[in-house]
């Protein structure tokens, strides 16, 4: 009898588990966009929630859909979806996946490239002028990511990768004029990334001889 006690038991937090199997980070808030934006507003609006435009962007007026939703279902009402109101909303679970790390990454890199030709500055850290690791804290924050305003600060956060395992939005480091991290950039694609050099904010290549023989490291943040 015991025996199947447990097994009804086991049954059932299996089978209550897929609610709750995702990370405890992974949510959806403004400023976010992608596909499943686009699939979250397409619901809302089913629903009979104001979504002007389905455009995958999370905007102010998805989160006030989405706080009027939760607070219908009587959830927390902070307009951030979360894994228990992406469940009710959407009939499924999140799924703990890349692709919003995919769209935050390429959020950071687009907002990057914006600055192509913005000059240097030593100690610059707005687009008046910026330093390497002025640039990279600038362009960070835009997406509402804190990181410490000198390169050799900057390398010790987040995860250290090895040069083969780089992907959009990886922070790359070089020691330039003197011994340590001395430089720095953010990863865009194919070996290419983008830094703040002494000619300003500018696309360079990491087989670029210059690059190659001073490359550090890298570390990804998102």
């Amino acid at each position: 009898m015991g025996v199947m006690v447990r097994g009804l038991l086991l049954g059932l937090l299996f089978s209550i588990m897929p609610l709750f199997v995702y990370a405890a980070d992974t949510q959806f808030k403004e400023g976010d966009q992608g596909s499943e934006i686009a699939a979250i507003q397409m619901k809302l609006k089913e629903k009979g929630y104001k979504i002007t435009r389905i455009n995958g962007k999370f905007t102010a007026e998805t989160t006030k859909a989405v706080r009027s939703f939760q607070k219908r279902q009587k959830l927390k009402s902070d307009g951030i979806v979360e894994n228990r109101t992406y469940y009710i909303l959407m009939g499924k679970n999140l799924k703990v996946g890349n692709e919003k790390v995919q769209n935050n990454a390429k959020q950071i890199t687009d907002t990057a490239k914006t600055y192509v030709g913005v000059p240097y500055k030593f100690g610059g850290t707005n687009p008046k002028g910026f330093d390497c690791s002025g640039f990279v804290q600038y362009v960070f924050n835009q997406s509402k990511i804190t990181l410490p305003r000198a390169a050799d600060a900057q390398y010790k956060v987040g995860k250290t990768i090895k040069q083969k395992e780089l992907k959009q939005g990886d922070l790359v480091f070089f020691s330039t004029y003197e011994k340590g991290t001395s430089h720095c950039g953010i990863y865009l694609e194919q070996g290419k990334f983008i830094h703040a050099s002494s000619h300003g904010v500018m696309i360079s290549h990491l087989d670029e001889s210059y690059w190659k023989m001073r490359y550090l490291g890298a570390r990804r943040i998102i």
